[in-house]
């Protein structure tokens, strides 16, 4: 498959984006791409705009690679919105984050639905503000139905936390005996992890030009292939979407095998 990739792209020069969207379509696609969308401040920065300003922005690029990932065939998009350790950040930036969803999934949503793709979220919901938690699990009811693309919010989500809460969860299902000690096993393990539905990620992409995972999903990206690049979230667009695929269409994937 390798082999056939690297000649395809010596005698295919696709022209246009249309015409590089259709091509990646004709190779592996994967199944499952996880985002770190990072850079919004500092795109508002280099315009001397407040913060928010690039997470105004971040937020219509997530609906344009939202609807180029439906279109691709992928079937799971995970997007980083929000780490358990951003609550830190500036109480403006933190409430203006707060309100992203309602925002985001008030104009969305009808689209959504339309496209067939269904809403999802994984993180600590307790700490969330009543009208943010509204907000998603409106989008989350409403799209249940759908079976097209999961778009998949990571919102108050921290990887450390999830596998300490997991490990505490096998503990407890030992002592009572519903699960045995010596039967654990990854795919166990992977069962208690709040992706416990999903496949992991087959590839990840970090914007902002940072190389660093930042505590998420540390379990489940074992295997992934990941992709870098400089460019801050607000400017990310489909091209550079289809180059982190072609780029991982690219590779051998060997899960550790020869």
């Amino acid at each position: 498959m390798f082999n056939k990739i690297k000649l395809w792209r010596k005698t295919q020069k696709p022209s246009t984006l249309r015409d590089r969207i259709e091509q990646v379509k004709k190779a592996q696609i994967p199944d499952h791409v996880a985002i770190i969308m990072d850079g919004n401040g500092r795109w508002a920065k280099k315009r001397a705009l407040p913060r928010i300003a690039g997470h105004h922005e971040g937020m219509k690029v997530v609906r344009k690679i939202t609807k180029l990932a439906n279109e691709l065939g992928i079937k799971t998009l995970t997007l980083y919105a929000f780490s358990t350790e951003n609550w830190k950040r500036p109480k403006n930036e933190v409430d203006y984050l707060m309100k992203l969803p309602e925002e985001f999934l008030g104009s969305f949503l009808p689209e959504l639905i339309e496209e067939n793709v269904q809403v999802q979220m994984m993180g600590y919901k307790a700490e969330l503000p009543l009208h943010t938690l509204n907000a998603i699990e409106k989008a989350i009811a409403d799209t249940k139905e759908n079976n097209g693309l999961v778009l998949n919010f990571a919102l108050n989500y921290g990887s450390r936390a999830e596998i300490l809460d997991a490990v505490k969860c096998v503990l407890n299902d030992c002592k009572s005996g519903i699960i045995n000690e010596n039967a654990l096993d990854e795919k166990t393990f992977s069962s208690y992890l709040m992706t416990s539905e999903m496949a992991d990620p087959d590839l990840l992409i970090r914007t902002s030009g940072e190389i660093r995972l930042s505590n998420f999903m540390l379990w489940q990206l074992a295997y992934t292939e990941f992709w870098f690049t400089d460019v801050l979230w607000p400017d990310f667009c489909a091209e550079h979407l289809i180059d982190a695929i072609e780029v991982f269409q690219g590779r051998q994937r060997r899960f550790g095998g020869v």
